[in-house]
């Protein structure tokens, strides 16, 4: 395990995701909307609250320093470390501060009994994505239509059908910097299925996309293959 990291250079990636210098740190034990998930808000309008999330933490950060707690590699995505990362004299832990915010929930079982208070305080105040209605990321990431979960104070009981086909889009519009398109595919065997980069020759023909990714260690990751027509 690698000691605390300190960084002169900070790009925030997603929601739970931070780039310090030349390390990436997944935050430890939370679980942010992915940067291509849309929720509802309270009015029941679709929002992009993956871009949101990870704009609030850009601005929370805004141009202080950040200290990350190395707490070992992401099982998930090899790339990346696991880290537990603070605000340079803040007492909070950014972790904690995006729970509390809304902008995230724990993640189970790596939370390991932590943030439940810091998640039942949003959602009883509806902060963040809490105000409306969504699906945990990790049910987009598998893309789970039929049997997500949804939460949040405005999710309304007896439209769970309704709701789910708002937030599993297939006409979702590309987020900042994440112009891979990523289908789910049967055909694709040994993967969940096929991405497309720009320069593939099947990216402007494929117009109902499942996800959206930024790179492709990314599309990797989440289980996609690339597209033959990429060379």
């Amino acid at each position: 395990m690698a000691g605390p990291s300190l960084a002169s250079e900070i790009v925030v990636t997603d929601g739970d995701t931070l780039q310090l210098d030349r390390t990436i740190y997944r935050l430890d034990g939370i679980d942010a909307p992915e940067i291509d998930q849309t929720c509802l808000d309270q009015r029941g309008d679709v929002w992009p609250c993956g871009v949101a999330a990870r704009d609030r933490l850009s601005a929370y950060i805004g141009e202080r320093t950040v200290r990350c707690e190395d707490k070992g590699p992401d099982p998930v995505y090899r790339h990346r470390r696991i880290g537990i990362c603070s605000i340079e004299r803040e007492p909070t832990t950014l972790n904690e501060w995006l729970v509390r915010e809304g902008w995230a929930i724990k993640f189970d079982p790596a939370a390991k009994g932590r943030f439940t208070a810091e998640e039942a305080d949003a959602r009883e105040n509806r902060r963040g994505l809490w105000k409306g209605c969504f699906a945990e990321p990790r049910e987009l990431r598998g893309w789970n239509h039929n049997g997500a979960r949804l939460i949040g104070g405005g999710c309304q009981a007896g439209h769970e059908n309704r709701t789910r086909d708002k937030l599993f889009r297939v006409d979702s519009p590309m987020p900042p910097g994440c112009p891979i398109k990523a289908k789910l595919a049967l055909r694709a065997v040994g993967y969940e299925g096929i991405y497309h980069l720009p320069s593939c020759g099947s990216y402007q023909r494929l117009k109902r996309v499942n996800r959206w990714l930024c790179t492709e260690e990314d599309a990797l990751a989440a289980g996609f293959r690339k597209a033959l027509t990429c060379r």
